[in-house]
């Protein structure tokens, strides 16, 4: 199975399944002489980590992070950083009644198509389980972006729609993120999504949802003109995470609706001489390299595929079944996908900044 790994100079291998012993990556291309401990790191995943309200999977897992090589005394030595993350709390006979049945909506069908045989135990590689990697990852590429521009890039996400419902944009305030379930930038908007989502939950049912993410920090000129555009990497790392089935940056899809004079980003030169920006309807990208404003995507996710509800399949026999997904399952599985979006954007940052350094200095 290729496919598990991204970037180009910063680079990650990803392993391991949903209940396999462990999950875990190496990342190369991390700089040497940059502090970095499980400290660095464990923060981030932890805002991933299942079990935290009834709003997520109950699955109880430390995700405890262990950095297995590449840093010495502390500080990275240049070569393979690898991380590991064991699995703590699989219940693999949840998934015995649907080892020959393909979940609708899930991996299922296409991975045994595919390779003729599929884990059923949580989906195997498929699972979003995975995605913890990437989250630590993430924090590794975090330390590796401030290092090297030697100033703080500060990169943000929060939910700003559940189902149906949307947030007020004249109510967004960042401190509200990590005050509600949901890293809802709306109070009032979060107290509704509770109510909401938790008749869908007891309902055995699930709803999508849509994930902003912010960079800001970053200079103009990462990215490369026509098929390593930054927006078309980043693109690709917002589809990359399971259960995503929409990207767009700045404007995106609103621009179509927008005339010339009203989408067109305005210059003028500002008071320290440098280029300001009127407006960022591009998304803090021109031409698919970075402008030097903030950096704006978002990213839709579809309800979560494993559900109580009975629906209409087919086993591996192609016979026709029933099926319901018993176990351990979010509500809403983009809740969950607002860290590991904020992971996604650091890594494809990290990579194109280092591409940046090696082209073009710094």
């Amino acid at each position: 199975m290729s496919g598990n790994s991204f970037g180009q100079l910063f680079k990650i291998s990803s392993f391991g399944e949903s209940h396999g012993p462990a999950i875990g990556c190496i990342i190369d291309g991390v700089p040497p002489g940059i502090d970095l401990s499980e400290e660095d790191i464990q923060p981030f995943v932890d805002k991933r980590r299942p079990g935290q309200s009834k709003f997520t999977t109950q699955r109880q897992e430390s995700d405890t992070v262990q950095i297995m090589s590449g840093v010495f005394e502390g500080k990275t030595t240049g070569t393979a950083l690898a991380l590991m993350i064991a699995n703590e709390d699989q219940r693999s006979k949840d998934y015995g009644d649907i080892k020959d049945k393909f979940r609708p909506g899930h991996a299922d069908f296409t991975y045994f198509k595919k390779f003729g045989r599929r884990d059923y135990r949580g989906g195997g590689r498929s699972s979003a389980r995975e995605t913890a990697m990437r989250v630590a990852a993430g924090a590794v590429a975090r330390k590796v972006l401030s290092d090297v521009l030697g100033s703080p890039v500060v990169i943000r996400g929060a939910m700003v729609q559940m189902g149906p419902n949307l947030i007020d944009g004249e109510n967004w305030n960042w401190d509200e993120v990590d005050n509600n379930p949901f890293f809802c930038p709306d109070s009032e908007a979060a107290k509704e999504w509770e109510t909401y989502l938790d008749d869908i939950r007891k309902e055995g049912s699930s709803v999508g949802g849509v994930i902003e993410v912010t960079a800001s920090g970053i200079p103009a000129g990462l990215g490369e003109p026509v098929f390593d555009r930054l927006d078309a990497d980043i693109a690709k790392a917002m589809m990359s995470i399971p259960a995503v089935k929409g990207v767009e940056i700045g404007a995106g899809f609103s621009a179509a609706a927008l005339t010339g004079p009203e989408n067109a980003d305005e210059m003028r030169k500002g008071d320290n001489g440098e280029t300001t920006f009127l407006s960022n309807n591009a998304g803090g990208t021109l031409g698919g390299i970075s402008s030097g404003q903030e950096i704006v995507v978002r990213f839709a996710v579809k309800p979560t595929s494993s559900i109580l509800i009975p629906r209409q399949s087919v086993n591996e026999k192609g016979e026709n079944v029933d099926i319901v997904t018993k176990g351990r399952h979010d509500p809403c599985v983009g809740i969950r996908a607002v860290p590991v979006g904020e992971s996604m954007l650091a890594l494809v940052l990290a990579d194109h900044l280092l591409r940046f350094r090696a082209q073009c200095g710094l």
